[in-house]
């Protein structure tokens, strides 16, 4: 019995100490960050480059209300003078799931010029997005567009490959599964904070996978 009352005793610790942990780090990623998120387009600073972080895609190649609207975001950025070209970054490992087509092609329909559009297909997360969009692509100057549950990760990851990125919010309305992403997210920022830590390198550095 006393066995027992000890393994549930540290097993109490444990869960204390993870949570602790969890947010300890996203309270890290917020503060570190806080001075790089805008919400006001007037106050942002401009920018050569607008960065598009990926999301889910449906089986059509529509956009998911949560990519559509970092899009969206983008091209009023664009469209105000903010940025002068795009840089699209997502999953593509397989023929069948291309989030990076589905973000030119609405693009392209809402009339942005191809030749201003470059694409990244293997940013198979938001450490291998960043990394690549400095060390692949070349962009040193950029601004990232997400969710603002996403920025702070997404900046902190920017900030320590010393790339010179603000962040804009693209929440435009309220997502269905907004509570299960906040709740990914804090588990998400203790993987990219390891990868910064480790000074990982992405899957493959070449253009495409």
């Amino acid at each position: 019995m006393r066995r027992f009352k000890k393994i549930i005793l540290f097993s109490v610790i444990g869960l204390v100490l993870i949570i602790f942990a969890v947010l300890g780090v996203e309270a890290i990623f917020k503060r570190q960050t806080a001075n790089l998120i805008y919400e006001d387009i007037s106050a942002l600073p401009q920018t050569e480059t607008v960065i598009i972080l990926g999301a889910s895609v449906h089986a059509d190649g529509k956009l998911s209300p949560i990519l559509q609207d970092r899009v969206d975001t983008a091209i009023k950025l664009f469209e105000q003078g903010k940025v002068d070209n795009f840089l699209v970054t997502g999953d593509h490992r397989s023929d069948d799931y291309n989030e990076v087509d589905a973000m030119v092609n609405y693009l392209e329909k809402n009339g942005i010029d191809e030749e201003l559009i470059k694409a990244d297909h293997a940013g198979l997360d938001t450490y291998d997005s960043m990394y690549r969009a400095g060390k692949v692509f070349g962009v040193d100057n950029a601004v990232v567009v997400t969710q603002a549950f996403h920025l702070p990760r997404a900046l902190f990851i920017a900030s320590n490959l010393d790339l010179n990125y603000y962040g804009f919010t693209a929440d435009q309305r309220a997502y269905q599964t907004e509570y299960r992403l906040k709740q990914r997210e804090k588990l998400a920022n203790l993987k990219a904070l390891w990868e910064v830590l480790l000074k990982k390198k992405p899957r493959t550095l070449e253009a495409r996978l």
